[in-house]
């Protein structure tokens, strides 16, 4: 199908929103002028400048879903920091849980009161009965790559094209057109990653069958659903048939859910009734703290045990200063009681619903060739007809100078969503209205982006 925007089109929406951008924020020009003195590209953490805006938006505060800017303008929020305020801004179970312990000691290296009832917690929601914590995602897994590889003796591992899974070297590999080669944008990395890491398109039941065969592969680390490539989605039995491939191999299979944790109070693992032997999530599991958590089934922590029987002296080189802190412990424990449940999600997911059906109406009035996805709480659009079975269909179809577009009008008219892809999220803060604003404004930049 052909697309009824124009690259013209596009390039006018552009020049626009930016100016306009640029007039409704003289506060964060100034404050970006004043920043790019002390901080590289100007910022605290270099992705803050990936939204593509002439200068960063500074913000003043937040809470719930409502972003208030240094020039006092107002947002609805749906991009909840990519997925690390998956539960809002400041919610005020997490609040309340730092106010009472935030006088008690942050940290000490020991375990606190809290650890017993965490650990049973995480086990009840996600089902596997042992645990680590650490201060981020990309932490958890290092440490599981390192856990796996050494409790196998397997070198390599295998991950999916284009997946994602935090800044772990090891997964920067592609395999597009068929040629396995390292990431171009990786910064500083001295070793031939592609002699460690095995990568397979996503969906591929031979490819991941044929990789597995030699016996070689200590774990497959995956997303059960891709989402940093827009979202692709399993094919029927292609997740069930990955379990049974890597238990036939020796293979660990490892589920990275820190952006799926939306699917629902158990993820999507559990959601799915996949049992995998090792899970990894980060980002929201503390409200927005940084905090993680990694976990094993029975049979690798039995395993892991022997190891550390067997292993020599010396450090691991897992494990950081700050990880398992008390409050981590305590606003884990707030976060899984208070949103962790069947209650909390039942209107995350029904809003959702309502996005996407809100969403795919707009795409089918306007006529353009875009799909909408949803996964649990979470909602992704994609500017092609078909939804891609892979990451590299996915890669090839990603339309960055529509999606640059439609973010800037829709940010210039008080609706953020997620700068590098088309994701976003439903909270507990999220109203029926805020729903209708989205829908409503992106109705608008497709009629404005026609004309």
């Amino acid at each position: 199908m052909r697309s009824p925007i124009s690259d013209a089109a596009v390039e006018a929406m552009l020049k626009r929103e930016k100016n306009l951008f640029d007039q409704r924020n003289p506060n964060s020009k100034a404050l970006a002028g004043k920043a790019a003195r002390n901080w590289l590209r100007g910022v605290p953490m270099h992705w803050m400048v990936d939204w593509g805006t002439p200068f960063p938006l500074f913000v003043s505060r937040a809470s719930g879903v409502d972003i208030i800017d240094a020039d006092g303008n107002a947002y609805i929020d749906f991009c909840l920091g990519d997925t690390g305020a998956m539960f809002g801004h400041s919610p005020p179970a997490v609040v309340k849980a730092l106010q009472a312990e935030g006088a008690n000691g942050l940290t000490t290296m020991l375990p606190s009161e809290d650890a017993a009832e965490v650990g049973a917690l995480l086990e009840d929601r996600f089902g596997l009965p042992f645990w680590q914590v650490t201060a981020t995602a990309s932490d958890a897994n290092r440490a599981v790559l390192r856990w796996c590889r050494a409790i196998t003796g397997r070198s390599k591992i295998l991950v999916f094209n284009h997946c994602y899974h935090g800044c772990v070297d090891d997964t920067f590999v592609t395999a597009d057109g068929g040629e396995v080669k390292m990431v171009g944008g990786l910064v500083g990395e001295p070793r031939d990653l592609t002699q460690f890491t095995k990568v397979v398109e996503f969906n591929d039941e031979a490819a991941l069958e044929a990789a597995l065969a030699p016996g070689d592969v200590a774990c497959v680390l995956a997303e059960p659903v891709m989402t940093n490539i827009g979202m692709v989605l399993p094919a029927p039995g292609f997740l069930e048939k990955l379990r049974v491939l890597t238990e036939k191999s020796g293979t660990l299979l490892i589920l990275d859910e820190t952006h799926t944790l939306s699917s629902g109070p158990g993820g999507y693992a559990r959601l799915a009734g996949l049992k995998p032997d090792g899970l990894v999530f980060g980002k929201p599991i503390a409200g927005g703290i940084p905090a993680a958590a990694y976990g094993f089934s029975a049979d690798a922590a039995a395993r892991i045990r022997d190891y550390l029987s067997r292993r020599g002296e010396g450090r691991s080189g897992i494990g950081t200063t700050l990880s398992g802190s008390r409050i981590q412990l305590a606003l884990i424990k707030a976060v899984l009681r208070e949103f962790f449940t069947e209650e909390a999600f039942v209107p995350l997911i029904d809003r959702a619903r309502r996005l996407e059906k809100g969403i795919a109406d707009v795409i089918i009035k306007h006529g353009v060739p875009w799909h909408v996805t949803r996964v649990g709480a979470r909602v992704e659009f994609m500017c092609c007809p078909e939804r891609p079975k892979n990451g590299f269909e996915a890669s090839k179809v990603i339309h960055r100078p529509i999606d640059e577009a439609v973010h800037h009008f829709l940010l210039n008219r008080g609706v953020v969503i997620t700068p590098f892809h088309n994701m976003m999220l439903i909270c507990p803060a999220t109203t029926d209205m805020h729903v209708e604003t989205l829908i409503s404004g992106l109705d608008r930049c497709l009629a404005e982006l026609k004309s």
